[in-house]
């Protein structure tokens, strides 16, 4: 069960990407194939400091490929989160789906999907995995309550576990038992990422605890609203940090079934997400107000970890 909230009026589609960076714009004309890879590496390289780390382990005959894929989910990202009107993101959303199918039938605008035809072609990636994100954007504009964790377990289904198999695409990778494991790590680094930004997400209208959890351990919504971290809430996100332990360490025997070069973007992003969990134990679960946050001392040595394993 989940819980909808209600559209604000329609608006303009034009108006709706004047929300965004300029260059998120569908133009009138296609780029070269040239001019469409340089503007996935530009918007990889810059906006995301943690892809850019994880980009100095991928192989160069791969570098491309991640870019493309991570300009898609990144622009796909800001669709859903950073327009500030419900109907304007559901409508850019569908133009946006829109140049995913034109990108599949060979035409599209886009510069995202002009790089991405190449990387769809040469790995055979199915259009639904990339159409699942678009999902749980979409959700995000209606859904802003789960009612049990299974509801919360079917929406990173969507938001997350698509990115995961789109890796393993990349990589080689398109058999059942390893996307199942990538979908447990996928899936503790959405909830770590919850956890991580309950107060943030609280002021997004989203409250991503599930209300099974809040009515078992005795919390209520304004508790969340007024930042009181009371010995009940704490009690809670500890109970969701455990969880989510589970959840990535279930994950773990994935990094011994691929080659050694994605086991170690695997074992750094895995590590990274259990880092977040132990920056929330470290401030006694307390993280409304105040978001847990991995030191760049422990980032570092995650980095130096991944580098020493690239190296053996």
């Amino acid at each position: 069960m989940t819980t909808a909230a209600s559209h604000p009026p329609t608006a303009p589609l034009a108006s709706a990407w004047s929300a965004l960076p300029p260059e998120y714009a569908i133009p009138e004309h296609a780029p070269s194939e040239a001019e469409a890879r340089e503007y996935c590496r530009r918007l990889a390289r810059s906006h995301y400091e943690n892809f850019s780390v994880a980009s100095w382990f991928l192989p160069e005959r791969l570098r491309q490929h991640f870019f493309n894929v991570y300009a898609y989910c990144r622009i796909s990202d800001d669709l859903g989160d950073e327009v500030g009107d419900t109907v304007r993101s559901l409508q850019l959303l569908d133009e946006w789906e829109t140049e995913l199918n034109a990108c599949y039938d060979g035409h599209p605008r886009h510069p995202v999907f002009v790089a991405l035809a190449e990387t769809v072609r040469k790995f055979e990636i199915p259009k639904h995995e990339f159409a699942d994100l678009l999902t749980a954007f979409r959700q995000d504009q209606s859904i802003t309550r789960y009612e049990t964790f299974d509801d919360l377990l079917g929406y990173c289904r969507f938001s997350a576990n698509p990115v995961g198999h789109l890796v393993l695409y990349l990589c080689g990778y398109r058999d059942p038992e390893r996307q199942q494991l990538s979908d447990y790590t996928c899936t503790a680094l959405q909830l770590a990422n919850f956890w991580q930004d309950v107060s943030a997400d609280f002021a997004k209208g989203r409250i991503y605890l599930p209300l099974e959890d809040l009515r078992r351990f005795g919390v209520n919504e304004q508790t969340i609203r007024d930042r009181e971290n009371t010995s009940a809430f704490r009690e809670m996100i500890k109970f969701e940090v455990e969880r989510a332990g589970e959840w990535f360490r279930q994950g773990l025997p994935l990094s011994a079934k691929v080659n050694r070069e994605l086991a170690i973007d695997i074992e750094l992003f895995s590590r990274g997400g259990q880092e977040i969990l132990k920056a929330v134990e470290r401030q006694n679960y307390a993280v409304l107000g105040r978001r847990p946050a991995i030191s760049k001392t422990r980032k570092l040595a995650l980095i130096a970890r991944a580098a020493l394993g690239k190296l053996r």
